[in-house]
């Protein structure tokens, strides 16, 4: 099963690649500092990354944008995840990428024994920073759908996700963690949960964060084994991390989404209307398939492959 999800990533990398340098061209990047008065003016600074048109459809009042909220790791900074927030953004998404922590706050401490190892006063302070900024977010942009929210996070960022999809299960539309270590993933079936696992000896889960492959497939779970190490998993990594993960996360979403479609580079500003060598379009496969559809013949067309490979993640 794990090669074969490595087969399909590879066999979609260069079409996402193509998509994602076009689609690249019409996002906006915008950073916003908040200041919460209700903890001493505590700074919040904020990353948005959104579509040109589906921004100007949405203060046209046409549509309302899904939201996606995205969590950093222990000492990354928030504008360090734009390969992820371009793929949101690329798919209609107001992407929210929030910074967590500050120089001021104390040492992130692990104590065994305790619930999530310690970690839980981070993980609360994340939650208060999320509410915070969302409702400063409903100011500048009020035609967002802030009600059912989709939770992205890496390492500590993916903690915080879990864990505000746990206290909020009811305004949580899907969740996407990249090696979160702590916080057990929610098994009701409630939303959807895509989760990039690395191959790395230093950065290992917990006992029960990441439930067996059973209880995933009943749970609606999707578990991506990867080749990847842990700090991989952000801008700094290599292009073949990050290409691989755009492509299983655009797909993850392309099932998940029913609305929005491949991106016109033409509805940019002129300044940036220059997309490069790449084709403006996408097409859409049909008959469309299923995420899990896809994966399995994917699977089936590789089932010989998968038992003579010895770079397979065990």
């Amino acid at each position: 099963m794990k090669r074969g999800i490595l087969v399909l990533l590879s066999l979609s990398v260069v079409i996402t690649g193509a998509y994602f340098t076009a689609s690249k061209w019409a996002i906006r990047h915008e950073t916003l500092m908040f200041k919460d008065p209700t903890r001493d003016e505590r700074p919040v600074a904020v990353d948005v990354a959104v579509r040109f048109d589906k921004e100007m459809q949405a203060d046209a009042g046409m549509i309302k944008l899904p939201v996606a909220i995205l969590n950093h790791g222990n000492t990354v900074k928030f504008t360090e995840y734009s390969f992820l927030a371009n793929v949101f953004a690329a798919r209609g998404y107001l992407t929210i990428s929030i910074q967590n922590d500050l120089p001021s706050d104390g040492p992130m401490v692990t104590k065994v024994g305790e619930l999530y190892v310690g970690r839980l006063p981070q993980y609360q302070r994340g939650i208060t920073n999320i509410k915070f900024a969302i409702e400063e977010m409903k100011k500048r942009q009020p035609n967002a759908d802030y009600s059912k929210l989709t939770m992205v996070g890496h390492s500590n960022g993916g903690d915080i996700a879990m864990y505000f999809a746990k206290q909020y299960p009811d305004e949580i539309k899907k969740v996407v963690t990249l090696d979160n270590l702590r916080v057990p993933f929610m098994t009701d079936g409630k939303f959807k949960i895509l989760s990039f696992r690395s191959h790395d000896q230093h950065f290992k889960p917990d006992p029960g964060v990441v439930p067996d492959e059973e209880e995933c497939e009943k749970a609606g779970i999707t578990v991506v084994n990867t080749n990847f190490q842990h700090n991989d998993m952000r801008d700094t990594g290599p292009e073949k991390a990050k290409d691989s993960i755009q492509a299983m996360l655009d797909k993850f979403l392309a099932d998940t989404d029913s609305a929005v479609g491949p991106v016109d580079t033409r509805n940019a500003p002129p300044k940036i209307l220059e997309p490069g060598p790449v084709s403006l379009y996408v097409p859409v496969e049909k008959p469309p398939q299923t995420f899990g559809e896809k994966l399995k013949k994917s699977l089936s067309l590789t089932k010989t492959e998968t038992k003579k490979d010895p770079s397979v993640t065990n």
